[in-house]
């Protein structure tokens, strides 16, 4: 992975009956110039030939079929397809341009980790949104930047751009997981962009809102529910925020204990973490500098004898149990309350 000037700059375009919009949009994305690494489209059992339109407008198109059902998962399975420096998430109903495809990618060569499109910024806007929506979205977007300390101007745009190595960052369920006898993965559906903002944001990544024109889609209907979708998006904001406290109380944690481990004179000592396995999964964020609510890459070493006397130190008391739940519940609370006020 290289993060120059020149990056390999990868498409993902998730895709479910979009074979007339995609006549459009893959020779645009084709266009685009400097000209991209490639572009993946990730299927979602289309029935109206989707995948041989791809084909057929653009030879060299990527076409990989999803694992499980739900935009996030599709996404999560271009990701995880892709072979360029960085990724560009792209919407195959028309509405976004790909001539913006260079802006994105010239915010994270400036430095960003994370590019997000914003309709609200200069530059920016919608032939799309309604008032309600234009509403809503506002709304949210104080709440999380409440919650996660940001300042967002568009939470629920779903262009954006991102350096592939900060991927472990982003802990999406592993693509290859089977799916529920019932609902959906906790981010493979349709809060996956709200997912990946709490997250970046919560690691201390540096995020660059880019202004993006966002058109009306050419053919077919939109799936978005308005209530329903807000709906999710606030259960999305109140999970995401619980999950990153538990992050940084576990580091916390973890350092408390390097600290009691490590003898006076001595090399700091840090335990090794979690399975990440485990529920919760991984507590380290990635190999990407780490904010507030962020957990930085750790060592696992073995205690060290103190070098004055030759001894081993004594292991450092059990730590008392934390009350994860209630405590997050009380942060939570207060967070939103101060939203409200």
């Amino acid at each position: 992975m290289q993060r120059n000037g020149n990056p390999r700059v990868s498409v993902v375009v998730p895709t479910r009956n979009e074979a007339r919009n995609l006549e459009v949009v893959l020779p645009a994305i084709a266009a685009v110039r400097p000209a991209v690494h490639e572009i993946i489209v990730v299927d979602g059992n289309s029935v109206d030939g989707t995948v041989e339109t791809a084909q057929r407008v653009l030879p060299w198109v990527k076409v990989i079929t999803q694992t499980r059902k739900g935009k996030g998962n599709a996404m999560a399975c271009g990701f995880a397809a892709a072979t360029g420096d960085l990724i560009v998430m792209f919407d195959a109903d028309g509405s976004a341009d790909p001539a913006e495809i260079p802006a994105f990618v010239r915010a994270l060569i400036d430095g960003a980790d994370f590019a997000k499109g914003s309709r609200f910024v200069r530059g920016g806007g919608s032939d799309d949104i309604t008032l309600l929506r234009k509403t809503g979205n506002a709304g949210l977007n104080g709440v999380a930047n409440a919650l996660f300390g940001t300042s967002y101007t568009d939470l629920c745009y779903g262009y954006n751009a991102f350096w592939i190595d900060i991927l472990p960052v982003l802990d999406l369920p592993p693509i290859d997981a089977p799916a529920p006898p019932e609902g959906m993965l906790w981010g493979d559906g349709f809060e996956i962009e709200t997912v990946l903002n709490c997250r970046v944001a919560a690691a201390g990544l540096k995020i660059t809102e880019v202004p993006s024109m966002e058109r009306e889609r050419i053919f077919g209907q939109s799936n978005l529910r308005t209530f329903a979708d807000g709906t999710r998006v606030l259960r999305t904001l109140a999970a995401e925020r619980r999950r990153a406290l538990r992050g940084r109380a576990e580091k916390v944690q973890v350092e408390e204990q390097a600290r009691a481990l490590t003898p006076a004179g001595g090399i700091p000592v840090v335990p090794p973490l979690a399975d990440p396995a485990s529920n919760g999964g991984p507590i380290n964020g990635g190999p990407i500098g780490a904010g507030p609510l962020s957990t930085g890459p750790l060592n696992g070493a073995a205690p060290v004898a103190d070098p004055v006397n030759g001894r081993r130190p004594m292991p450092p008391p059990r730590p008392a149990p934390v009350d994860r739940e209630g405590r997050d519940s009380v942060a939570l609370r207060f967070a939103l309350e101060e939203e409200a006020s």
